[in-house]
């Protein structure tokens, strides 16, 4: 099993925001969201798993599975928070984005990180339910030194 090349929207979110069945109901704009990394060892990520199994701690996204990449002091258990939240509609895009993501210093180490679990901390009726996960395209590694989750044009677009 690994993480893959693919990077997906979970089907669970778009049908999670559509009908309001979240407990709050998400607030695209106004909820936390947290970016946790992930190994090589994980199980194959899935865009159409049920909302139960997309979120952070549940299914594939096992913390203590030994799949989840942290650094305890500069990369939490459980991800670093997303910043300046974005996401709006431009001709016929909807685009969802945030400020590249940072570990909280400049001395992490981290190994063979190949991506990245993109999730709604706020909700509570779903556990921190899952919005996307990202491949990095292979193994990405920092000894001592900070390491960056980049977003290309944003974190996840949707043409309408």
């Amino acid at each position: 099993m690994a993480f893959g090349a693919n990077s997906k929207v979970f089907v669970a979110f778009i049908e999670s925001v559509l009908e309001a069945s979240t407990t709050p109901a998400m607030d695209v704009d106004g909820d936390s969201y947290k970016c946790a990394l992930w190994n090589d060892t994980i199980g194959t990520p899935d865009e159409t798993v049920a909302a139960s199994a997309c979120a952070y701690n549940t299914g594939v996204w096992l913390a203590a599975g030994g799949y989840e990449e942290e650094d305890t002091t500069e990369w939490d258990a459980a991800g670093e928070p997303l910043t300046t939240v974005t996401s709006g509609v431009s001709t016929n895009v909807y685009s969802f984005d945030a400020a590249n993501t940072q570990s909280g210093g400049s001395s992490a180490t981290l190994a063979d990180v190949r991506g990245c679990l993109i999730y709604d901390d706020t909700i509570t009726s779903q556990n921190d339910h899952g919005v996307c996960f990202n491949s990095f395209g292979g193994g990405n590694s920092v000894t001592n030194g900070t390491f960056t989750v980049v977003y290309g044009a944003a974190i996840f677009q949707i043409t309408v």
